[in-house]
């Protein structure tokens, strides 16, 4: 920012024992004194005009967390790491407030992740964290068989809410939360990080660029060996248990969905799931969703488990002449190799880079955040409101063909 302010006074530069015809042009014209704030212009006869120089301030986004679990824990540190580290300079995050089901876990909290900052408010509840002034956006990190009701508390109370993955249990839920989100006029996302970290960035130019043609095929899978028996797996907290959404935004959405030859239509959907005796929550499932209504035509085959290790690429998309392949974790990608086929199928070049930067790679969601409040944004355009409907109705119907229902009052919407 550029202003200027007028002080009409004598000026300094007469008497100071140089001669006004003697001294060149520019000099008889204006004196100029910098100092560290603002530089001064004086000219004779005119007065001193102090010009000063701004530079914009950052944006300083102030957050309520909710939830004192390993996900809010990640998020918290990524939140506080300097985003000068990640070449940002328009965005700074605070931590105002944590809220837990009790003082003393907020406060734990508070002392064993975050530094013990004095300036974090610890609340025993979440109504307060709501509540307080000096939060402007909410990051709900329970477990996603309450993000509905959390987040809607946070919505009526007109604060910006960021909502941990799976964002809700049913489409319906989410449509009920777009509403309200409307009504009061607040920003809403689902914290689908993965879609605003470099690797997905570079991803998606070179996906719609052209240069590899239009996508034919995606096999991505998000596995891990957890113990199956666990109470964190259950129905009632988890509703299910392997992680359904995170094998789809750098795979089908990004690649398909969003390709420009498929003009957003919406893909076919077929769908299995394996429960477990144990618990009852569904240990593996797949499905596939084939698109050919518009002028693309692929099938992206996406699974997940819980009891088998994950693969040496999370995803890999084929194309017409190439393919990328993407290393796991998919949810925090740090590598891709690019592949380019000669006329015969034959690889003729193959590219890999990495990607570095300090922390899990979650803040980046959180400056997208920051930038779209600031603009007066109520959704992001990289990972809006429409791709959140997409994923759920995708999971709904799978659940559906899988046989999988959700425990009785899990669902608050349907």
């Amino acid at each position: 920012m550029l202003y200027m302010a007028f002080h009409l006074g004598p000026t300094p530069y007469q008497g100071e024992g140089v001669s006004e015809l003697l001294a060149p042009a520019w000099l008889r014209m204006s004196k100029v004194r910098i100092t560290d704030e603002s530089s001064e212009i004086t000219r004779p006869g005119f007065g001193v005009f102090t010009l000063t120089m701004t530079s914009q301030q950052p944006l300083v986004l102030c957050w309520g967390i909710i939830s004192t679990g390993g996900i809010a824990t990640q998020f918290s540190k990524d939140l506080l790491i300097d985003p000068k580290t990640r070449d940002v300079h328009d965005i700074k995050h605070r931590i105002a407030a944590i809220g837990s089901r009790s003082v003393e876990k907020a406060q734990d909290f508070i002392n064993t992740s975050l530094g013990g900052d004095k300036s974090i408010k610890a609340y025993g509840n979440y109504e307060d964290v709501y509540k307080d002034a000096d939060v402007d956006v909410i990051y709900v990190a329970t477990p996603h068989t309450y993000h509905y009701e959390n987040a809607l508390d946070a919505i009526k109370a007109k604060k910006h809410v960021l909502c941990e993955k799976p964002v809700t249990s049913n489409t319906a839920e989410l449509r009920s939360l777009l509403a309200a989100a409307k009504e009061h006029d607040v920003f809403f996302m689902e914290a689908m990080w993965t879609r605003f970290q470099p690797l997905s960035l570079e991803f998606k130019k070179i996906s719609d660029g052209g240069d590899l043609g239009l996508p034919v095929s995606i096999h991505a899978d998000l596995s891990g060996n957890f113990h199956i028996e666990s109470e964190d797996l259950g129905p009632k907290t988890r509703g299910r248990g392997s992680f359904g959404p995170w094998p789809l935004p750098i795979g089908a959405i990004m690649a398909l969905y969003e390709n420009p030859g498929n003009s957003q239509t919406k893909p076919h959907i077929t769908g299995s799931i394996l429960k477990t005796p144990i618990t009852g929550v569904d240990r593996d499932t797949s499905f596939t969703l084939t698109f050919n209504e518009s002028k693309l035509a692929a099938q992206a085959v996406l699974s997940c488990s819980i009891n088998t290790d994950a693969l040496e690429f999370g995803v890999i998309v084929r194309y017409e002449k190439g393919s990328i392949k993407v290393a796991s974790p998919i949810y925090v990608p740090k590598s891709y190799v690019v592949q380019y086929f000669g006329e015969k199928g034959q690889i003729v070049k193959e590219e890999t880079r990495f990607f570095e930067y300090v922390g899990r790679g979650m803040h980046y969601q959180a400056d997208e955040v920051a930038r779209c409040i600031q603009t007066g944004k109520k959704e992001s355009a990289l990972w809006g409101h429409e791709k959140s409907l997409l994923e759920m109705q995708i999971f709904d119907e799978v659940r559906k063909q899988g046989g999988y229902q959700l425990p009785p009052g899990v669902e608050k919407v349907v």
